[in-house]
């Protein structure tokens, strides 16, 4: 059985590495901040000091965390990955960053003998609970092939995406059809307001026809309970457009939706909401008389 480290005991870790150890992956944890491990601690996994340490004693390393420089900080610092690396382990990075640092990332590990998978992932934390995620891999065939058990014990839809680079690429493009479709969620409830409709009647009816979405249907019944927190926040789904603008600069052409969403979201970044889920759109455009207590800390 592989020894697997992981990386990043955020809200998408941890549920994640939950899942491995149900699978029956003995697992090695790290984060930056030790105390976030201690759960996933008392059902199995053993706690190394450093990611260089967590290396060492695994054969593939998989880390989940924030953003690109996360990553290299993770992979390239004085106690890094890449210095406790040997040949014919791999690293999979799990997180969204940029598919051209990504490749950058690859060549660096391949220098050690170190394969590296890009393989981000779709479905937020009940998708992470629920061993429900979409991955998008992109890497070396025969790598993914050998690694398939690992995404099976934590997702339910899994794809090769393609060479490196293609995991994140496929990310992105998930994340522009996910942000243009939360800004109509959000734009249908305030119209439904305004028009002085029974909001939960109202998004029952539009649940169950052709407007029907995945925002719509798990996203919409949070904002009718003014229930904000985080399964994937706002600062992290202005994140992802930034790095899709980035992909379009390189492709060239236009594209007027992500234009509008990636410029919507970083202006609620601007008014304190990056900590909100990223439903918290909403609250840009939020009249007085509609203000309520937003719950950003816990659930409703």
């Amino acid at each position: 059985m592989l020894k697997v480290g992981f990386i990043g005991m955020g809200i998408m870790g941890q549920p994640m590495a939950v899942n491995l150890l149900k699978a029956g992956f003995p697992l090695v944890l790290f984060n930056r901040t030790k105390s976030k491990c201690e759960h996933v601690a008392t059902l199995g996994a053993t706690v190394a000091g450093s990611p260089r340490e967590l290396a060492e004693q695994t054969d593939v390393v998989i880390v989940m965390v924030s953003d690109t420089p996360d990553v290299e900080q993770v992979l390239f610092s004085e106690a890094g990955v890449w210095h406790g690396v040997r040949q014919g382990m791999t690293v999979i990075d799990m997180s969204t960053i940029s598919p051209r640092a990504t490749l950058q990332f690859s060549e660096r590990l391949l220098e050690k003998g170190c394969e590296m998978l890009d393989a981000p992932v779709s479905g937020g934390e009940n998708g992470a609970r629920e061993k429900a995620l979409g991955i998008m891999v992109g890497g070396k065939r025969e790598v993914f092939d050998r690694f398939l058990p690992l995404f099976q014990a934590m997702g339910k839809t899994i794809i090769y995406a393609g060479p490196s680079g293609s995991g994140q690429k496929t990310k992105l493009v998930n994340q522009v059809v996910g942000a243009i479709n939360l800004l109509a969620m959000v734009e249908g409830l305030r119209l439904v307001r305004a028009a002085g409709l029974d909001a939960e009647v109202t998004l029952r009816v539009i649940s169950s026809g052709a407007a029907s979405s995945w925002m719509l249907t798990n996203q919409g019944p949070k904002i009718l309970k003014n229930d904000f927190a985080p399964g994937f926040s706002i600062r992290l789904q202005n994140k992802d457009l930034m790095l899709a603008t980035e992909l379009i600069a390189e492709v060239d052409g236009e594209y007027p939706g992500t234009k509008l969403v990636s410029s919507l979201f970083a202006e609620a970044v601007r008014c304190g909401l990056a900590d909100a889920g990223n439903h918290g759109l909403i609250n840009l455009w939020r009249e007085a008389g509609h203000q309520g207590s937003a719950k950003v800390s816990g659930k409703a």
